[in-house]
């Protein structure tokens, strides 16, 4: 069975040009143009992923980002904003309420796909590594996708999950921006290094306490260092 996209946006050209572009990569596209309509759609098709305007009528993506993120059936589906809403506080903002991926309008199509491809790949890849990785009280257990710290799950995106894995999975290790972007994202060069640290501020803001064990290594990058661990050569 091909994986399903939700594609929601207002503009119907937009809709069917993504639409179009997705369908030509193998994947079956439903659609919704307003914010009420992609909560219902969301919920009914359980999408593999959301391609989500911001700019939106009835609730605006946001809203709707933030009340799938909430909902214990949705909270898991990644979300690629797709917005003309470009300067850094809105990409801020928009990886805030759980956006796995940001995407500018005008776009390029095949950009556009590569990114969804990304974001899936790094859905199935963890998922298939059947691994727990436990940094007392920390625990990450890979097989069932989640992430606990004193028995209580911490809710993370697919891409906070997959930072959170490469970099625990190496205690004491120094990764590079570009390192991550590689490993983590998929894709390299095309993408700003201040994407990582975006994403690091919001995931150790998620971790609390544990949040410290993410160094930042000056002119490197990251490593994880939990309480009592020495750092790797």
């Amino acid at each position: 069975m091909p994986q399903t996209i939700l594609v929601v946006d207002d503009e119907r050209d937009i809709v069917e040009l993504v639409r179009y572009n997705l369908a030509q990569a193998g994947y079956r596209v439903v659609s919704a143009l307003d914010g009420r309509q992609a909560i219902e759609a969301a919920r009914r098709e359980r999408p593999d992923l959301i391609v989500l305007d911001l700019m939106l009528p009835v609730l605006s993506g946001g809203e709707v980002a933030r009340l799938l993120k909430q909902d214990e059936t949705t909270r898991r589906i990644p979300i690629l904003m797709l917005t003309a809403r470009g300067a850094e506080v809105d990409r801020v903002v928009g990886f805030e309420l759980g956006a796995d991926d940001y995407v500018v309008k005008p776009f390029s199509p095949r950009e556009l796909v590569l990114r969804v491809q990304a974001i899936l790949k790094r859905e199935e890849g963890p998922a298939a590594e059947q691994e727990r990785i436990v940094h007392d009280p920390l625990v990450i257990d890979v097989g069932a996708h989640t992430v606990r710290l004193q028995g209580r799950e911490i809710v993370l995106t697919a891409t906070e999950f997959k930072l959170l894995h490469r970099l625990a999975r190496r205690p004491g290790r120094a990764f590079s921006r570009d390192q991550l972007l590689s490993e983590v994202w998929g894709y390299g060069g095309d993408v700003e290094t201040r994407t990582v640290d975006t994403h690091m501020k919001r995931l150790r803001a998620k971790l609390g306490p544990a949040g410290e064990w993410i160094e930042t290594v000056r002119g490197v990058g990251y490593r994880f260092r939990p309480a009592g661990s020495a750092a790797a050569d």
